[in-house]
């Protein structure tokens, strides 16, 4: 069985140089989808420990701060 990276680059051996291009812009997409994932997961952590935050006798302290 051929691993799935090797797969990629004979596929992209094959592909006319005028598209390469377009596949370094498809690439590119899916470089930044990942990273938005990322970003998604650290997101969700940090709205979860905020309701901890979110009470009167917090924002009465802080708003003498």
């Amino acid at each position: 069985m051929i691993k799935s990276r090797e797969y990629a680059h004979k596929l992209i051996d094959q592909i006319p140089d005028r598209e390469y291009a377009e596949l370094i812009d498809f690439l590119k997409f899916l470089k930044n989808k990942s990273k938005k994932n990322e970003f998604k997961d650290i997101e969700s952590a940090s709205q979860s420990s905020m309701s901890f935050w979110d009470n009167d006798i917090d924002d009465e302290v802080w708003n003498d701060a």
